[in-house]
This record gives structure tokens, sequence and C-alpha cells, in this order.
């Protein structure tokens, strides 16, 4: 039997730095570098990954690579979100780094799910017709061939949902942290919400999807939810019969990890003081029969929102990564 170990880890706007600004992104790496050979990971999906350019060649992930250099996923093979032109995005990219074969991969934005339409109510001047609520990232999908170690094929979905961030509302802002009304903020907080929401329904959407074509299919749901345990997107990704109402449904259900983990330690995220486990992996119950354990690797963690709390004085992410242990025969 071999041992897998699956990670997901939202290492925070990794990107290069111009020379005299710090951190610099050696500065990141020295910090961050022992927390990728900890991981011990075979598959990790990756969040907040920034392309960077190179001359006469398309925008890749220049930093993510030096990260990766002198550990196990050096050489692995690296899936990422991509916009029309075939280069990786400029800003947050979602990457799966995997030591297993590739078998496929897409990204999915507003393909399952309709794009949302509302006419905001506090917008200056008020919008006569709903307009598009788009979502900014898409959810990556890569299937992979794990025969070797006697896992079949396996299907991961690569997720960072919308932020709590409330969303720009035209003629409501006096800069980029201050609002002129508290109804505008909470329209801002809404539109969010909306997104995250329509991103959360088409990952659902897309797990019944490879459901429906193999009841039997492993599947992974990883990354940076932006929301509690029990919070809305992740119970609607989860499907708990509980939610349902519908036992015939149980084989549908994912599972997160983390419930074996102590709730003491169960976070990924300090924020004002308090723990918040907003990083998720949530997996199919065929798995649970070849799940070991997990771990979240948050004894650093820091409080960017605290006082002082800026990236110079920690240069590492703001999130804590999540890694699972699973053994196949």
């Amino acid at each position: 039997m071999t041992t897998v170990r699956i990670a997901t880890f939202n290492v925070e706007n990794l990107d290069e730095t111009a020379p005299g600004v710090r951190p610099s992104l050696a500065e990141r790496i020295a910090l961050m570098k022992p927390q990728i050979v900890r991981l011990r990971a075979d598959i990790v999906c990756f969040q907040e990954i920034h392309g960077q350019e190179r001359p006469g060649q398309p925008r890749g992930l220049h930093a993510l690579t030096e990260l990766l250099s002198g550990t196990t996923l050096a050489s692995a093979a690296m899936v990422s979100t991509r916009p029309p032109d075939d280069a990786v995005y400029d800003e947050r990219n979602l990457v799966v780094v995997s030591r297993f074969p590739v078998v496929a991969h897409r990204q999915l934005r507003n393909e399952l799910v309709a794009m949302p339409r509302y006419a905001r109510l506090t917008a200056s001047p008020p919008d006569t017709e709903p307009v598009p609520i788009g979502v900014e990232r898409p959810v990556l999908h890569v299937e992979l061939d794990l025969t070797e170690v006697g896992g079949g094929r396996l299907h991961v979905i690569d997720v960072h949902l919308k932020s709590r961030i409330p969303t720009d509302v035209p003629g409501q802002k006096l800069d980029s942290y201050t609002w002129r009304t508290p109804d505008s903020w909470a329209e801002g907080v809404f539109l969010s919400s909306m997104k995250r929401m329509s991103q959360a329904l088409e990952v659902r959407r897309l797990v019944d999807q490879i459901l429906d074509t193999d009841p039997q299919a492993r599947i992974v749901v990883a990354g940076d939810f932006n929301a509690a345990p029990d919070d809305v997107p992740v119970l609607a990704i989860r499907g708990a019969v509980e939610d349902t109402g519908n036992g015939d449904l149980a084989g549908r259900v994912l599972v997160p990890v983390e419930q074996t983990i102590p709730t003491s330690s169960r976070y990924t995220l300090f924020h004002q003081g308090r723990g918040e486990m907003l990083d998720h992996m949530l997996v199919t119950r065929n798995l649970l029969a070849c799940y070991q354990g997990s771990e979240i690797h948050n004894e650093v963690l820091h409080d960017e929102s605290a006082a002082f709390g800026t990236d110079r004085k920690y240069p590492e992410s703001d999130h804590a990564p999540v890694v699972a242990t699973f053994r196949f025969d």
C-alpha cells in the first residue's frame, strides 16, 4: 500500500517584487520553502499564485517555480488557470501541482451557472436595469491518474471563492477603504455574497456532473473558501443529507477532513485575534476508506489584521496549509 498526501495552501499573493521593495520574493521563499518541504505532499492545490513576465515569453509561474525548487515538487506537473490568450493570469491563479500524471484539466467560470444579474440600488446613478455580476476567479478541475499507487482516477477541484470584502459600488467610495453610506457598504457585501454563492453552486454542479458520469468517482474539493465550515457556501458544496433531506443522496455528500482535527487547532487564518477555518478540503465518502488523517500547519500563523501587521513584518502567507493523508491498496 502507498501513502498519498494532498494539500491546499493559499500562499498570499506570491509574486516577484521590484528591487528594494520588501518583503522580496527571496525573503518570502526563505520562510515558506520549509513549509512546502514539511507538507511532504504529492498533490497541492495552490491559491493566489501571480504570474511574471519574461522578455519574449508568455507570462509564467516563475515565482512558484522558484518556491518549489529544491523540493520534491520541483519536477512535478503543474496546471494553472489561464486567460483566453493561454498565458497565466497576472494575479491570483489557481495551480494544481502533482507528482502523478495529469489526465485532463479544465477551468469553469459561469459555465454551469449563469452569471447573475442585479440592479444596484445605491449606485450613483442607480442602475436602470440589471447588470452582470461576474466572478473574478475560475474553478480549476484536474483529473489525475493514481493507478501506480492503487488510487485509480482522482478528480481534484481547486477553488478560491470570492472574499468577504465588499464589492465596489459605483460612486459609493470616498477612497479605497471608506464608504459613503452604510447601505452602500451593505450592498457591496451582498454583491460579494452573490459572487461567492455563484462559485459555490458551480462547484456543487461540477461535483454532481462528475458523479452523474461515474457514481464511484473519487473527488477532492480543496482551497480557500473564504467561508467558515457552517457558512452557506461550504454547506452548499457539501450537500449534506441534513440539508437536502434526502437519504438517497448520501453517496454524493462531501466530507470535510478538518473534522478529525481537534477544535482548538482547527483554524487556517487569524483575524482580529480569532482563529478562523476558511481553507477546506472536502472529499467524497468513498475516499474515507483510504483516509489516514489531517494536519493544519498553523503554529506560526500571524494576524495581519492587527495593528502594525504588515507584509514586511510577516512575509510568509497569512493562511496555514491543510494536508490530508490517504493510503490506497
